[in-house]
C-alpha cells in the first residue's frame, strides 16, 4: 500500500505525518510506503521546517531527510490513500483528482482518529506553540490509520 500525506507547503504537518506513521509501518512490519507532498509550491526542495524537527526528534524520530515537495496529479494514481491535513488541502487535492476512484482515495486524516468529525489539523507554521499539539493529533490519527488498514 502507498499512502501521501497532504499539507500546504510540506514542511510542517504532512513531513511530521510521514514520520510518525513511517515509524508505525516499521514497528510493525508492513509493507507499506509513506510520502508526503504540499498542495502549493513555495518550499520545494527544502527541509521540514525545523521546529517539525525538533517536536520529531522529541519523540524519536529523525525526518531531517525529507524534503519539500509539491503534489502532482501522477500522485493521484500512484498513492492508494491520500490524507489531507486540514478542509483546505482536501478541496485542493480533490481539485486534481479526475476520476471517482481518485477522489474516493482522499480523506481527512485526523477523520481516522474521530471518524465523521472532518477535524483539521490546525498549521503550526505561525507560531511555536502548536507543534506538539499537531504531533499528538497525527500520532493519534496514524494509529487509526494502523487498525483500519494493517
Amino acid at each position: 500500500m502507498k499512502i501521501l500525506m497532504v499539507c500546504l507547503g510540506n514542511i510542517c504537518r504532512s513531513p511530521l505525518a510521514e514520520g510518525i506513521l513511517q515509524k508505525k509501518v516499521d514497528e510493525h512490519q508492513l509493507k507499506w510506503e509513506v510520502d508526503s507532498a504540499g498542495t502549493g509550491s513555495w518550499h520545494a526542495g527544502e527541509q521540514a521546517d525545523p521546529r517539525s524537527i525538533e517536536v520529531a526528534d522529541q519523540h524519536g524520530l529523525d525526518i531531517r531527510y525529507q524534503r519539500s515537495r509539491q503534489l502532482t496529479e501522477a500522485d493521484m494514481d500512484i498513492f492508494d490513500l491520500i490524507f489531507a491535513m486540514d478542509a483546505s488541502n482536501y478541496q485542493n487535492i480533490l481539485k486534481l483528482a479526475t476520476t471517482a476512484e481518485q477522489k474516493a482515495k482522499v480523506h481527512m486524516i485526523m477523520n481516522m482518529a474521530d471518524e465523521g468529525q472532518n477535524e483539521g489539523v490546525p498549521d503550526p507554521y505561525w507560531g511555536d506553540d502548536g507543534f506538539e499539539n499537531v504531533y499528538q493529533m497525527l500520532d493519534r490519527a496514524t494509529d487509526g490509520i494502523i487498525e483500519k488498514y494493517k
